[in-house]
């Protein structure tokens, strides 16, 4: 709401107030037209703050000069208003004539301590002026708060897509890099193997380039993606490689952030020494339904640590940082990590 509608929101307002008065003042012309003087000094000292005090003065945080101008300016319009303006009470009250009036009895003549003084001019403009001015400074205030956390939370938007873009391009070079590196020891060992990991990288490549750039990808491609992935893994050795899989999706219309489950994966490869078959494993799970996806990797972890490559990969922090940006307190991530396995269950909140 910008400032020439609330301007005009809070005339309106005053206006319906000063005729609701009016009306309960049996609709006298006089008191009608020092009504409407009051308000137009209600909607100059309401510009003056939207316009000039509020922006360049109080937001500005210039705050002693904002309570100097605030309390001259109201003085000032009351001034104005109780010595020009002012119509007196004896022009608005109707006469009564000498011979009318009744004459006065012991009884009807008041006690001076009964009097009571009408509340003067000074008194009465300086309190609808300043309970004008009060409201108006409250709404100021409230629009600008409101102004502040949008732009709060669109800056952090910002800062939040720049991260997931910087830990995305942490990622595609990544597979890239150990994908190119399962290729090249393949391709000592049989050309025709070669050729199908260049299909299944190609396959990869595709659905990195050309779909990761949306903010989810439906479930069935990132599956389709960790099988080329795997079987990409098993071209590179004529063992059969004790990886399993479980996959159960029950929600055909489920969608994930792209990339967000590979990085277990390629953990649980790299640290679980796949290539002693017979005392290594890995097990992979996934099933969604309609509400949760339930992810879980279970490798095993050899008796010494082996060193695979100087290159470290993106490992959990990334995954982490990913989960909490993009699945705010809609994600459990649990890690169980002993001397014989690791394992990883995530399960996400599906919208």
């Amino acid at each position: 709401m910008n400032r020439t509608i609330r301007l005009i929101i809070q005339s309106g307002l005053w206006l319906i107030i000063g005729n609701i008065i009016w009306l309960n003042q049996d609709a006298n012309i006089e008191i009608l037209k020092e009504n409407l003087v009051v308000l137009m000094f209600q909607i100059l000292l309401i510009s003056a703050l939207i316009y000039f005090a509020a922006p360049k003065l109080l937001f500005e945080k210039k705050h002693l000069l904002f309570a100097a101008f605030s309390i001259l300016l109201i003085g000032l319009f009351v001034w104005i208003l109780a010595h020009i303006f002012h119509a007196p009470l004896e022009e608005v009250q109707p006469a009564i004539r000498p011979e009318m009036r009744p004459h006065p009895t012991p009884e009807m003549r008041p006690r001076p301590l009964e009097m009571k003084k009408p509340p003067t001019h000074y008194l009465l403009y300086s309190l609808i002026l300043s309970i004008t001015y009060v409201l108006a400074l409250s709404i100021e205030v409230y629009s600008y708060l409101k102004q502040k956390e949008k732009e709060t939370i669109k800056a952090l938007n910002v800062n939040l897509q720049n991260e997931l873009k910087l830990l995305k391009s942490q990622i595609n070079p990544h597979f890239l890099f150990n994908s190119l590196n399962n290729i090249y020891t393949l391709a000592g060992i049989d050309s025709n193997k070669t050729q199908k990991s260049i299909i299944h990288l190609s396959d990869m490549l595709r659905y990195v380039l050309y779909e990761c750039d949306q903010e989810t990808v439906p479930l069935k491609k990132e599956i389709e993606y960790i099988e080329n992935y795997l079987k990409l893994f098993a071209l590179k050795s004529s063992k059969t490689y004790p990886i399993s899989t479980e996959f159960t999706i029950s929600n055909h219309a489920a969608t994930i952030a792209p990339m967000l489950l590979i990085p277990f994966i390629e953990n649980a490869l790299k640290h679980s020494n796949i290539d002693d078959i017979n005392n290594a494993f890995i097990k992979i799970k996934i099933e969604a339904d309609e509400k949760s996806l339930n992810f879980e990797v279970e490798n095993s972890k050899p008796q010494k640590i082996i060193i695979k490559d100087k290159v470290g990969g993106i490992g959990l922090e990334n995954v982490k940082k990913r989960l909490a940006i993009l699945y705010p307190k809609k994600h459990q991530l649990i890690v169980s990590d002993n001397e014989t396995f690791f394992k990883v269950k995530l399960q996400l909140k599906l919208t």
